[in-house]
């Protein structure tokens, strides 16, 4: 099973006078958890479907509304398509799959998506009047929740510039996540006993990884039909 990041923090970042952004941390099991959801949804396997699907995952990550990691994500019960936490990604897709990881990891996010965090394929349609697309990639419709005033029904996800991601080992993750609290245990009066903290681990070294993915300029399509009742299978919920 996929180790669990640590929750995210807030830190100061320097990016702006007094600017704020919500660090995430990600294990490699975070990133392995990610390219499989992009692998698995994007049935045409191209580059502006797998970055369109790992916008999904970073904005539920970023929503209230879902998971604090992104394995909690990816392995949310009827959420992805069934079997995504074990597809087997042939190794001619892993280099682009990696480079559409590591965009996302660094900040990029499909251009049309904003905050959308549902799809389903494209050219199935459901009889719901919440659903607002607006895009189509990778064999997927993506679209957004919104009620008849136009606002959102899930709490939004966070805008790209204001989320940082923080990588950290899998054991650093693991130990962050047990710590134990101490704190019950002092006794109410007299002094107290002196503690000396272990020795924090030193941050493992990572080789700089280029992560411009641009996308060819193309012009998004957006369904037009309103949905009927002849679904064949459910949307991401």
């Amino acid at each position: 099973m996929p180790t669990p990041a640590t929750k995210p923090v807030t830190r100061t970042k320097s990016t702006g006078a007094g600017a704020v952004k919500v660090t995430y941390n990600y294990t490699t099991e975070d990133r392995e958890c990610l390219k499989r959801a992009m692998y698995a949804e994007s049935l045409h396997s191209d580059p502006d479907g797998y970055l369109a699907v790992g916008t999904v995952v970073a904005n539920r990550l970023t929503s209230p509304a879902y998971p604090k990691t992104i394995c909690g994500v990816v392995s949310q019960e009827k959420q992805f398509a069934p079997g995504v936490m074990k597809v087997v990604i042939k190794d001619q897709a892993e280099p682009t799959l990696d480079a559409a990881a590591d965009a996302i990891l660094h900040g990029e996010r499909h251009p049309a998506l904003e905050s959308a965090m549902f799809f389903h394929t494209e050219g199935l349609k459901y009889p719901y009047g919440n659903m607002h697309y607006v895009a189509i990639a990778g064999g997927n419709a993506f679209y957004e929740k919104r009620a008849q005033d136009g606002t959102l029904e899930t709490p939004p996800p966070l805008p790209a510039y204001e989320v940082a991601m923080n990588y950290v080992t899998s054991q650093q993750a693991s130990e962050q996540i047990t710590a134990p609290q101490f704190d019950h245990l002092l006794p109410d009066t007299g002094p107290v006993p002196a503690f000396t903290p272990a020795p924090a681990l030193a941050p493992a070294p990572i080789t700089p990884i280029e992560t411009a993915f641009a996308l060819p300029p193309t012009k998004v399509a957006i369904p037009t039909e309103r949905p009927d009742f002849n679904a064949i299978s459910a949307p991401l919920n």
